[in-house]
């Protein structure tokens, strides 16, 4: 998981002081994340549906 190509910085992580950078990997069935200051300091990794729930509550909650 350590490979770049795996890893997409988010959007949300652009503004401020830039203490908000979090990486995310699709790895088809799981979905990877981690601190791109501190990519080596290791990962949190969901099932992809379960992923996807968690940001389409996230989703919801913004209306």
């Amino acid at each position: 998981m350590t490979d770049p190509r795996h890893w997409k910085k988010s959007s949300y992580s652009e503004g401020g002081d830039g203490n908000t950078c979090v990486e995310v990997a699709n790895l088809h069935t799981q979905v990877a994340i981690r601190d791109s200051k501190h990519p080596t300091h290791g990962t949190l990794t969901f099932p992809a549906a379960t992923f996807t729930a968690f940001l389409d509550t996230l989703k919801a909650d913004e209306r």
